[in-house]
C-alpha cells in the first residue's frame, strides 16, 4: 500500500511540473531523450548502408565491413529513400526496399539508432521509368540542376506541384511500414534536403530562395506530420565550408520549431588535404555545436569520410584528433561499394587504424550503446 501510495504521489508530482513519463512520449521524443544522454558519453560511430553490402560481397546475412574489422556493428546506421518517389523496388543505389526496411528495423531491435536521408530524383527533368541510363549523373536525378527553379515549381502553385504530392506520399508510405510485429512505429532521425549551402542538388542554395527552400522543408514536414508520423527526428544538414559562421550555418534553417537535429557535411579527398580537413572540420564542429546549444538542437557530423582510404591511418590520426574534443552526437561515414567506399575492410591496410578508432575512449559502437 505504502508503494502504491508513492507511486501515486510520483505521478501527480511529475503532472504538476509538466513533465511526461515515457510511456506519455512519442517516439520522436523517446529518441531524442536517448540522443541527447548519449551525446553525454561519447560519439556514435555511423556507417550508410551497412549491414547491405561491402568490398567483398553484397546482402549477406548478418554481415558487416564495420563488423568484420572490428567485431562490432555500428552505432547508427544510415539509408537513403531515393527511388522511393518514383515507385522503383529499388533505391538509387540498388537497394532494394524490402530489404531497407528489414535491415533498419533489425538495427534498432538490436539497440541501435537508424537515419534515412533521401536524394529524391528531380520532378521536372525526370522520365518516367526511365532508370538511371548508366550514367554517373544523368539527367533527372538529384544531382540534375538544369533547371534552376525545380523548387519553385514544386511547391503550392507550381506545375508540378500535384505530381509531387504523389512523390512525397510514396515516401509517406514507405515510412508506414517502419513498425514492428506489434505495429508499434520505431523512431528515425530523418535528414531530407541536405547539404542545400551547395548548388550539386535541385534544391541547392543557387537553385532556390531562403524562402522556397524553407517552404519545400515545411511542405514536406507538413505532409508527414500530417500523416501522424510522430517517430521523426528531424535533421537539418548543410555542408562545412572554411570559415564557417553561425549565420551562414543558419542562413536556410527552417527554425527552432521544425528542427530536432543540425548537422554537417564534409569530406576529405586526398592525403594532400588532411591538415585542412582537420583545421576545418574543427573550426565548423565549434560553430555547429554553439549555434545547437542556443537553439536546443542535437549537433552531428552526419556524413564524412575519406575517399578509398588512400591514408590508411585516417581513422586514428585525422578523424578522431578533429572530433574528439566536440559534444556531437554522432558521425556517419559513407558507404562502402566497390571502386568508392568511405568505411573500414579487412580487405585494406586501414583496417587496424579503425580498430584503434573503435577503442578511442570518445567513440561509441553498438555494443556502447545498448
Amino acid at each position: 500500500m505504502r508503494q502504491y501510495l508513492l507511486l501515486i504521489g510520483v505521478a501527480l508530482m511529475m503532472a504538476a511540473c509538466g513533465q511526461k513519463t515515457v510511456a506519455e512520449k512519442t517516439q520522436r521524443e523517446q529518441l531524442i531523450d536517448r540522443l541527447q544522454t548519449l551525446q553525454q558519453k561519447g560519439i556514435m560511430y555511423g556507417h550508410q548502408d551497412d549491414p547491405m553490402y561491402g568490398l567483398t560481397w553484397e546482402y549477406a546475412p548478418d554481415s558487416s565491413d564495420v563488423k568484420n574489422v572490428c567485431g562490432d556493428y555500428p552505432a547508427v546506421m544510415g539509408f537513403d529513400l531515393g527511388g522511393i518517389e518514383m515507385g522503383d523496388a529499388k533505391n538509387l543505389d540498388s537497394v532494394p526496399f524490402t530489404r531497407m526496411r528489414e535491415e533498419a528495423l533489425k538495427h534498432y531491435q538490436r539497440g541501435g539508432i537508424v537515419t534515412f536521408s533521401w536524394h529524391p530524383r528531380n520532378p521536372v527533368t525526370t522520365i518516367e521509368g526511365g532508370g538511371w541510363a548508366g550514367q554517373q549523373f544523368p539527367a533527372g536525378t538529384a544531382w540534375d540542376v538544369t533547371d534552376s527553379a525545380v523548387v519553385k515549381k514544386i511547391l503550392p502553385g507550381g506545375e508540378y506541384h500535384e505530381k509531387f504530392q504523389g512523390w512525397m506520399q510514396r515516401v509517406s508510405d514507405f515510412l508506414a511500414t517502419l513498425k514492428t510485429d506489434d505495429g508499434q512505429k520505431i523512431p528515425v532521425i530523418f535528414r531530407p534536403w541536405h547539404e542545400n549551402s551547395g548548388s550539386w542538388f535541385w534544391w541547392g542554395e543557387k537553385l532556390c530562395t531562403v524562402d522556397e527552400y524553407k517552404a519545400l522543408w515545411n511542405m514536406l514536414q507538413d505532409k508527414l506530420n500530417g500523416d501522424g508520423f510522430d517517430n521523426l527526428v528531424w535533421a537539418y544538414s548543410p555542408g562545412c565550408e572554411d570559415n564557417l559562421t553561425a549565420e551562414r550555418l543558419l542562413e536556410r534553417y527552417p527554425g527552432d520549431d521544425r528542427v530536432d537535429m543540425i548537422g554537417l557535411d564534409g569530406y576529405q579527398w586526398t592525403p594532400e588535404e588532411k591538415d585542412a580537413y582537420i583545421a576545418r572540420t574543427k573550426q565548423n564542429l565549434g560553430v555547429l555545436c554553439a549555434v545547437a546549444k542556443s537553439h536546443g538542437l542535437i549537433p552531428a557530423l552526419t556524413e564524412t569520410g575519406m575517399k578509398n582510404m588512400t591514408q590508411p591511418d585516417w581513422w586514428s590520426t585525422t578523424l578522431l584528433p578533429a572530433v574528439k574534443d566536440y559534444p556531437i552526437c554522432y558521425l556517419l561515414t559513407w558507404r562502402n561499394y566497390k571502386n568508392e567506399w568511405f568505411g573500414p575492410a579487412n580487405s585494406k591496410p586501414d583496417a587496424p587504424y579503425f580498430c584503434e578508432f573503435h577503442a578511442a575512449d570518445e567513440t561509441l559502437f553498438l555494443n556502447d550503446i545498448q
